[in-house]
């Protein structure tokens, strides 16, 4: 168990996928502050009640993305532009709302991957869904924008987060993939996803 400064937000934040965020609110330039001053970590986590800026602190999902800054701009009276990156889910399990912002005691929580073989299958199965997805929404895409299908991660687990982060669906479907325990069923579910979107 660690605590840990929790953002929320109205988005998912997946492992190894990078995050963007402009640092305006006192109590998130307090909180963005320590964590670069100190080079800690803190938790993304999605909305589930409340709204994500100047108001009181939002109700957030149980299941949220561990994710460390990467890149800070300094701005005028504190404000900041930061690069962030997901690093690991965590399971949140109590919150501390008598700081500025909200603390959690959360969980470290890694998919599960009991069948190698039945993973590695089931990422061969949604691989190409993922290429065709690309090609279809990046055709309109001016060139220096577009997203190469053949950079798709091979790893399953990579695969499964670089899937789930690409679609373009609501947050809240976002969130229900990234709360499924297994490797496996996160790869089969994204695949129906795809061939739904793709379709």
């Amino acid at each position: 168990m660690i605590e840990l400064p929790l953002f929320p937000l109205n988005t998912v934040l997946f492992p190894g996928m990078p995050l963007g965020l402009h640092i305006f609110e006192d109590r998130y330039k307090l909180m963005i502050g320590k964590c670069v001053q100190e080079r800690q970590p803190f938790g993304v986590v999605l909305i589930r009640s409340g709204q994500e800026a100047l108001g009181e602190l939002a109700e957030p999902h149980p299941i949220g993305c561990i994710a460390y800054v990467t890149q800070v701009e300094r701005l005028e009276q504190g404000r900041m532009n930061i690069g962030a990156m997901g690093h690991e889910r965590f399971r949140l399990f109590s919150l501390d709302d008598s700081q500025p912002y909200l603390v959690g005691q959360v969980e470290r929580y890694p998919l599960g991957e009991e069948d190698p073989a039945a993973i590695n299958l089931a990422a061969q199965r949604l691989r190409p869904w993922v290429k065709r997805y690309l090609e279809v929404i990046t055709r309109e895409e001016e060139e220096d924008e577009k997203i190469d299908p053949e950079q798709v991660p091979d790893e399953p687990i990579p695969l499964a987060y670089v899937a789930a982060s690409l679609l373009q669906i609501p947050p809240e479907q976002k969130q229900a993939l990234l709360a499924i325990e297994e490797a496996q069923s996160l790869l089969v579910s994204l695949r129906g996803f795809y061939r739904w979107e793709v379709a």
